[in-house]
This record gives C-alpha cells, sequence and structure tokens, in this order.
C-alpha cells in the first residue's frame, strides 16, 4: 500500500531482456539518491512509477536496487521498459502519515498527456484518460499520475477520434522539481491509477445486478 507521495525520483540506468520472445520481461536496474536504500531489505516492494515490484537484488554501497516485471506488467504500464527518471515510492509503514490518498500501485489505465506548461507559479497539466476510467474521475478527486497522488480540477468527456476523459491537474512547483512529472510534455503516457474507494463505490452499486 502507498500514499502517492514520492520519496525519491531515481533512473532506471539498465533494463536486461529476460528472454527473446515478448512472453519475456525485462530485469531493471534503478539508481536512487544516496541514502535511499538504507531501510530498504531483499522482497520489499517499492513502487516504480506508481506500479508496485518487488526489490529482488540490492547494492546499497552503489546506490541501485533491481526488479523484474513481467511482459503482462510491460503491457499494462509505461516508462518501465527504457532507460530514464522514475518515480520512487517505499511501501507504507501502519504507523506513516498518509499525506496523499491510499494507493494500491496497481496501475488502472495509461494515460496521454495532451498538456503541459507553466501558468503563473504552478503548472497545467491535462491528461486524456481511456474512457473506461471516465466514470472514476470527478472534479476535486483523487486520482493517481505515474506514482504522484493529485487532485483533479476539470473533468471534459471527450468523443470523436480521441474517445475517452481530458482531466486537468495543478502542479505546484515542488511537485514539478521533486518528482519525474517535470520531464513530461505533451505525447508522453502515463501510468493512472483510479481512487480505490471509488472502486467499492462502484461495486456496491452493482450489488445485486445481473452481471
Amino acid at each position: 500500500m502507498f500514499t502517492g507521495i514520492i520519496t525519491g525520483v531515481g533512473r532506471i540506468v539498465a533494463v536486461h531482456r529476460l528472454g527473446s520472445s515478448l512472453d519475456h520481461g525485462n530485469r531493471l536496474t534503478i539508481e536512487t539518491p544516496a541514502g535511499y536504500l538504507d531501510d530498504v531489505g531483499l522482497g520489499d516492494s517499492i513502487a516504480l512509477n506508481g506500479a508496485c515490484m518487488t526489490v529482488t537484488q540490492l547494492d546499497s554501497d552503489n546506490k541501485q536496487f533491481v526488479i523484474e516485471i513481467s511482459a503482462e506488467s510491460l503491457t499494462k504500464t509505461s516508462g518501465l521498459a527504457e532507460p530514464g527518471p522514475i518515480n520512487l515510492e517505499k511501501a507504507l509503514h501502519a504507523h506513516d502519515r498518509l499525506g496523499g490518498h491510499i494507493v494500491a500501485g496497481h496501475v488502472d489505465g495509461i494515460g496521454l498527456v495532451t498538456h503541459f506548461a507553466q501558468v503563473g507559479e504552478s503548472w497545467e497539466l491535462r491528461i486524456l484518460a481511456p474512457r473506461e476510467l471516465a466514470k472514476y474521475l470527478a472534479y476535486k478527486g483523487s486520482i493517481t499520475v505515474n506514482g504522484v497522488s493529485l487532485t483533479v480540477n476539470r473533468v471534459a468527456d471527450q468523443d470523436g477520434a480521441a474517445p475517452g476523459c481530458e482531466i486537468s491537474i495543478n502542479l505546484i512547483t515542488h511537485t514539478v522539481q521533486n518528482t519525474a512529472l517535470g520531464h513530461l510534455q505533451p505525447q508522453s503516457r502515463v501510468n493512472l491509477e483510479i481512487d480505490l474507494i471509488a472502486r467499492y463505490v462502484e461495486r456496491m452499486l452493482q450489488n445485486g445486478k445481473t452481471p
């Protein structure tokens, strides 16, 4: 379990294919900030751009850890197949402060950045979310973008050539400077996780209905 509050910005420094076919996944080596791995052990969970992964190798002296990502996960996520900056969040402890919102680390869909520009002292980020996620997105509701807990400021359902739901999010300078979101640009693909509570609300509303 996570909160969507990024605890460090790392970098994928090596990508190793685990096999020659599309049925095989990747082994990723991630470099972290100094001291980030001091309280991390083998088997611990760390969210990479919002996707929960398991530490399979650890090299604290060189500030690196290794994870293995399956072919299935690669098809359902973005930003985990090539070297580059990545948002990191360690799994939540029971006594930790819940600074963002409840995040499972399970990517629900891939969004497409349609606009990212500075407006005054802040930044406006607009993302086209898949149509199937639209019902979970609401004004002032929570959304996780590449692992970052954010608040939706505007929702606009889209039809036509690009069906889906465009959401607008305001980013303060601190978020842009202290997460990998600052590297986004139009046409960037991002991992989206909807509010966990919205899932249960939908399930309760469907209770008793014929599947």
